[in-house]
């Protein structure tokens, strides 16, 4: 790892700006593909989120993640390989207890510590030899602002372009950062959470949530009707004095919200921070009373206890070594909602303002749930007994300094993500990747319904299937700059960037980012005007996922033709186990484990009424870690199908063999484990007409 102050006096092929986990995964393809890069981080750490806290990876669905983004997931399977790294518990314990993200016979590893993250991250740098400089600031000096144009809806206009950003014509020649240090490059990537660059650049962006108007869409602007999980207990009162309007308005609720529903606004999701927790003993720091602790800032927590809600408001994941990564629960968690506006275009100083009240209301809420009478005694028993890792961010005594940007500017480009996207009413011809997550923001408002009551606003959780993210959602329009690419503040509206706004996917983006613009220099052409089919070409000789099992992924079995048993049809033997993921035909699918060395099989009746040649063909959506070998008895004759691949019929359809029928009669299909070598999948089966 090269770090330093080196002001480059030559180009290199591509700057990045940002050491994301976007920024990182483009700066490893760009080495590979024998190209030059530096990454420019204005921080003293890389890997933004992944390495911030965000160890519950947010993945939809394992099978879509592919290139660099799933040899990231593995390289964290290899690094809890190595006995040494079990420091705080056993590995045999740490699987037992966190069965949704970490199984054994996986070839990914999808939860892991921050410590684990940044090692990773450090020897991808180290093995590809990459600069990293940190520390450094773009000037952002007369950068575009967002405005609102009269209906609610902030958009800023193309054309202003900030001090730190060096044009000629609509090409980026190089950035300056505030302390003087320029460096040029023939392509730049905009890899930060708020879209500093982007913006800089002079390209039209928007922030906040589009309303009905802009794009159609039902689950974008003021959710009011929507916002029904993540919500505060019937009946509590907001006012200072209770039941008294003339004294004032608790802490962070809006006298404004909530607006007229569906309609646009300048709100966005609220921030937290991710904290990694322990509840061992030798390696806890107790929450403590933060200087400048704000009693008043937790009324409404309290209150919300007294009307009758009675849990720990967290989501507490379990990570390896006794950790967690804890999120955001239920209404008033660690979300400091409404208290993150000013953040997308904010100043550096404004920004870190904003973050040293995040970490004070944090720091207090955690305080305050182990410690403050108002809080149920059952509540602070079990918020007690964990606190901050004495191992991870030392610097800050267990606090990161990454606060968890669900949302900052989102470019407009010639093609905008949106909830139609997200829900295949429309489909991408230029796919770069696929997206899986759900549909998902976090409250945006506390506001007081007409009946007085204190109200969160803005949570929308609506799940989605596999879909392709557009190669024309990261790059501007071609008249704003020809040589940028921006993979994480990209062309999507609100609610579409609930779900693309994962760590997976960005890093998936910055690697089909980095792709693009190693061929645009290679083709001289504008990012704009590459040849797609090239592109897609490479994408997937480096196992990019563009157009995957995923679109047939939860299927009916009545969307398909032919004769259809599905697991549900069949007779099970054996210690077969339910899939925890929707997939395959008519939602589901059985499996047995690697480890069942049991014989089990899954017996099939097919029934057809007339004579013929019949093709058979199983269903299940393929992966990695699965047997190669799955044994298939048609009729009495036995096949090995792999089912670590797609099917080649429909997606998920694999053919087994022909079989042919006198007359009407019945198929006999029986899926066993008879020679397996990992695990075996048991969704449909079925007989298609040969002629």
């Amino acid at each position: 790892m090269a770090v330093g102050s080196v002001c480059l006096a030559e180009s290199v092929d591509l700057v990045v700006y940002g050491g994301s986990s976007a920024g990182i995964a483009a700066a490893v393809q760009v080495k590979k593909m024998g190209g030059s890069v530096i990454v420019i981080e204005p921080s003293m750490r890389i890997g933004g989120l992944t390495t911030g806290g965000l160890g519950q990876t947010d993945v939809g669905n394992k099978q879509v993640i592919g290139g660099l983004a799933r040899r990231f997931y593995q390289d964290v399977r290899s690094y809890y390989d190595r006995p040494e790294v079990w420091k705080w518990m056993k590995k045999e314990e740490f699987y037992a207890l966190s069965l949704n993200r970490a199984r054994r016979n996986d070839d990914a590893l999808w939860v892991f510590e921050p410590g684990a993250a940044l090692s990773v991250y450090e020897n991808w740098v180290s093995e590809h030899d990459i600069e990293i400089v940190f520390g450094e600031r773009l000037d952002r000096t007369e950068e575009g602002k967002a405005a609102d144009r009269g209906d609610g809806y902030w958009v800023a206009k193309p054309g202003a372009v900030a001090k730190g950003v060096l044009k000629e014509g609509n090409r980026i020649k190089a950035i300056v950062m505030e302390s003087g240090k320029t460096f040029s490059g023939k392509m730049f990537m905009d890899a930060t959470y708020e879209g500093d660059l982007m913006a800089s650049a002079g390209v039209s962006f928007t922030i906040g949530r589009e309303g009905k108007a802009i794009y159609g869409e039902t689950l974008n602007g003021v959710q009011a009707g929507h916002a029904r999980s993540h919500q505060l207990v019937e009946g509590v009162d907001p006012y200072v004095k209770p039941r008294d309007p003339s004294g004032g308005l608790l802490h962070g609720i809006d006298p404004k919200g909530p607006g007229e529903e569906l309609s646009s606004d300048h709100r966005i999701q609220a921030f937290c921070f991710r904290m990694c927790l322990t509840d061992h003993e030798k390696n806890r720091i107790p929450f403590r009373k933060p200087d400048g602790y704000r009693e008043d800032w937790y009324e409404l927590l309290f209150r919300n206890y007294e009307a009758g809600y009675k849990g720990v408001p967290w989501i507490n994941s379990t990570m390896p070594n006794r950790k967690t990564d804890t999120n955001n629960g239920r209404g008033f968690s660690t979300d400091f909602i409404g208290m993150n506006y000013e953040w997308p275009q904010g100043s550096y100083e404004k920004r870190n303002e904003l973050k040293a009240a995040h970490l004070l209301y944090q720091q207090g809420l955690m305080w305050t749930l182990a410690n403050h009478p108002r809080v149920p005694e059952e509540v602070r028993a079990v918020v007690s007994k964990w606190g901050m890792t004495k191992d991870e961010f030392t610097e800050g005594g267990g606090w990161q300094e990454q606060l968890y940007v669900r949302e900052g500017r989102r470019m407009i480009s010639d093609l905008v993500m949106t909830q139609d996207h997200c829900q295949h009413v429309k489909e991408v011809g230029d796919s770069i990747g696929m997206a899986a997550y759900n549909m998902d923001s976090h409250h945006t408002q506390r506001y007081v319904t007409a009946e007085g009551h204190a109200r969160n606003e803005g949570d929308v959780q609506v799940r989605v299937k596999p879909y392709s993210v557009s190669y024309r959602s990261i790059v501007p329009k071609e008249s704003e700059c020809s040589n940028l690419v921006v993979p994480i503040a990209l062309s999507s509206s609100h609610i579409a960037f609930g779900s693309i706004r994962m760590e997976p996917v960005f890093m998936i983006l910055g690697q089909s980012g980095a792709t693009a613009a190693m061929q645009a220099i290679r083709e001289g052409k504008a990012l704009q005007r590459i040849d797609y089919p090239k592109l897609k070409e490479r994408l997937i000789a480096d196992d990019q996922i563009l157009k995957s099992e995923g679109s047939a992924l939860s299927l009916p079995a009545k969307k398909f033709n032919g004769i259809i048993a599905d697991d549900s049809d069949a007779e099970m033997m054996g210690g077969w186990l339910r899939g925890r993921l929707k997939a395959g035909v008519n939602d589901g699918y059985l499996f047995l484990p690697a480890d069942h060395k049991a014989p089990a099989k899954a017996i099939y009746r097919l029934k057809s009424d007339r004579a013929g040649k019949y093709q058979v063909q199983i269903s299940g959506v393929p992966k990695g870690a699965r047997s190669s070998k799955t044994s298939i008895r048609v009729n009495g004759k036995n096949f090995l199908v792999n089912q670590k691949r797609a099917g080649t019929v429909e997606e998920i359809w694999t053919p087994v063999t022909i079989v042919s029928l006198e007359g009407a009669g019945v198929v006999i299909v029986e899926i066993s484990n008879d020679e397996a070598d990992g695990p075996v999948i048991a969704d449909a089966v079925r007989l298609i007409p040969m002629e």
